[in-house]
């Protein structure tokens, strides 16, 4: 593709809000082009620029997710994980990395010995002799030992790996900025594309689901998941400080982005997302 098509779009993803809206601006370069003798010409080319813009843009998320995917894995089997075992294993004498493993595992093994004596209260367990009980729970702490102390290492290495993938992630970013451009302004052509129905439907669900009524529970759920996965402690309190104001926040940048931009751009989309909201 030739510089002239590049130099297109980088100032196409470049183009700032006018005074009037896009719509009217829009009209009125259509009613232009139809009047141009060289307006066949034009549209062809931009097809052409259209065509190198989407199978750029594409292939550039291709590359920004499957290289850090593929190193993140390619790093934990080969490179961090055996490295971590070897040595958690052999060099630490610590099973846990936190007290919520520790108190995880205690209420794992206080579950296991009350089903123990609930069955023999109950008869299923005829052998109820305290050697065996003792040899049963026994065998469960050092499976729970085993499993947490995997569970750790795995932790660590969770951490090294994903820190890996953002490098390179970051990486890709910094050294093709102009494929940036390009998928900037691709990103930007498909959301301006949509009808204002279809803006304002995103717009409720984004909200809904990030800021909505509903997603504390799932921020729960998934702060929980991102302390566990990094073998960080499961503060409650951390928890619910992060509900109480990353949402908060979320939400006042999102209105100012349809403030000061979206209700310059598309007034239809702010209005018709006002009528659907109500």
């Amino acid at each position: 593709m030739k510089y002239w098509n590049l130099k297109k779009i980088k100032q196409s993803s470049l183009e700032k809000t006018g005074v009037f809206p896009r719509s009217i601006v829009k009209l009125f370069n259509k009613f232009k082009k139809e009047l141009d003798p060289n307006a066949e010409l034009d549209t062809v080319e931009e097809f052409k620029v259209s065509r190198y813009q989407t199978a750029a843009s594409v292939k550039y998320i291709l590359a920004l997710l499957v290289i850090p995917i593929i190193m993140n894995q390619l790093s934990k089997s080969f490179i961090f994980g055996p490295s971590i075992d070897y040595l958690w294993n052999h060099n630490a004498h610590d099973i846990f990395l936190n007290k919520s493993q520790e108190e995880r595992a205690f209420a794992e093994l206080q579950r296991f010995e009350e089903k123990l004596y609930f069955e023999i209260l109950i008869g299923k367990n005829i052998n109820n002799s305290s050697v065996v009980i003792n040899h049963k729970i026994t065998d469960k702490a050092l499976d729970l030992a085993a499993e947490y102390s995997s569970e750790s290492s795995q932790a660590i290495t969770n951490i090294l790996s994903d820190l890996l993938s953002c490098t390179i992630f970051i990486s890709i970013l910094i050294s093709s900025k102009r494929q940036f451009s390009i998928l900037k302004s691709f990103i930007n052509e498909l959301i301006y594309g949509l009808s204002d129905t279809a803006k304002a439907f995103l717009i409720i669900l984004f909200t809904d689901i990030f800021v909505g009524f509903h997603s504390p529970h799932g921020w729960e759920v998934i702060i929980e998941a991102m302390l566990r996965r990094f073998g960080l402690p499961e503060s409650r309190d951390f928890i619910f400080l992060f509900i109480s104001t990353f949402p908060v926040v979320l939400d006042t940048i999102f209105k100012y982005w349809i403030f000061r931009y979206l209700n310059k751009i598309s007034p239809s989309a702010v209005a018709t997302y006002h009528n659907m909201n109500e």
